[in-house]
């Protein structure tokens, strides 16, 4: 096996300073208590225990975290190798030479302001009564609309008789036409022409990934009512809302809570970045031309 923590020094990776998503979960039978001896270093005598382990797996670099499960034995000698290399360093006094001291401090402080950032988000506190508010003030960022459509493809036919004969269409839904008849008789779009036009239930947050036409004209419309023709690349579009509503504050509850607490987190951030002044008392440097 080829050796990983070469290979990621090789490749340039930096080791992040927060824990890195676990690419799979850490194989390591339930029943083995944090304090029992996993693995013992020899040139220390060192017992690495199945809790120090399970503190280290979420802070390794996945290419590392999938080797603990794959290969533990490898993984552990790596490990061992890191471990020696480190304390030969040390001996050395490597860690108070340039430029490894200014990386291991750099790498404490930026682990602490990493721990203290999460830890402000995971602490900013969100009432129920802020949800409940939250959602009465932003309601319309929770509405859908249940999207019937007709789907007039331009096909072989010319683009100026298809868009004539979609606003021929739309005048007879207005004039009384039944929808669903009309579907049946005009609609070309098999997938929702086999459920009576049933086309998509939009939401609020769905209109980036809408076409601009398609998201203005569908969320414009009050229930019941048709759009316009909407043109798009193949064809023609006519849209009912069949149904327009909200999404119930129990389906978004999680939603807003989340959005509340990355809130206060950059709130809390933007007030500790302002309280934040650095002072430049040469003339010289930055120089005028920094912003």
């Amino acid at each position: 096996m080829k050796s990983l923590v070469l290979v990621l020094l090789a490749g340039g990776v930096v080791w992040a300073q927060t824990a890195p998503p676990a690419t799979q979960p850490l194989v390591l039978p339930a029943n083995v208590p944090d304090t029992a001896v996993i693995a013992v270093f020899s040139d220390d005598s060192v017992q690495f225990t199945a809790g120090d382990l399970r503190k280290l797996y979420p802070v390794l670099p996945p290419p590392l975290q999938q080797a603990v499960n794959k290969d533990t034995k490898e993984f552990f000698h790596e490990w061992a190798m890191v471990r020696h290399m480190a304390k030969l360093a040390e001996k050395r006094g490597l860690d108070k030479q340039e430029p490894y001291a200014a990386a291991i401090e750099s790498a404490r402080l930026l682990t602490l302001f990493q721990a203290e950032l999460d830890g402000a988000y995971r602490n900013a506190e969100v009432q129920p009564a802020d949800i409940v508010n939250y959602y009465g003030a932003h309601k319309a960022d929770y509405q859908q609309i249940k999207v019937q459509a007709i789907y007039l493809p331009f096909a072989d036919a010319k683009e100026e008789e298809v868009k004539a004969k979609a606003y021929r269409v739309a005048t007879e839904i207005r004039g009384g036409a039944d929808f669903a008849k009309m579907v049946q008789q005009y609609s070309e779009d098999e997938t929702s022409k086999a459920k009576g036009g049933e086309f998509a239930t939009l939401r609020a947050n769905d209109r980036q990934s809408l076409p601009e036409v398609v998201q203005k004209a569908v969320f414009a419309l009050k229930q019941g009512e048709i759009s316009d023709p909407v043109r798009q690349a193949h064809g023609y579009y006519i849209f009912k809302a069949a149904e327009v509503g909200f999404r119930p504050l129990s389906e978004v509850r999680d939603e807003i809570f989340t959005a509340l607490k990355q809130s206060e987190g950059r709130d809390w951030y933007n007030r500790v970045s302002e309280e934040t002044k650095v002072e430049f008392p040469n003339p010289a440097y930055p120089g005028t031309g920094s912003k």
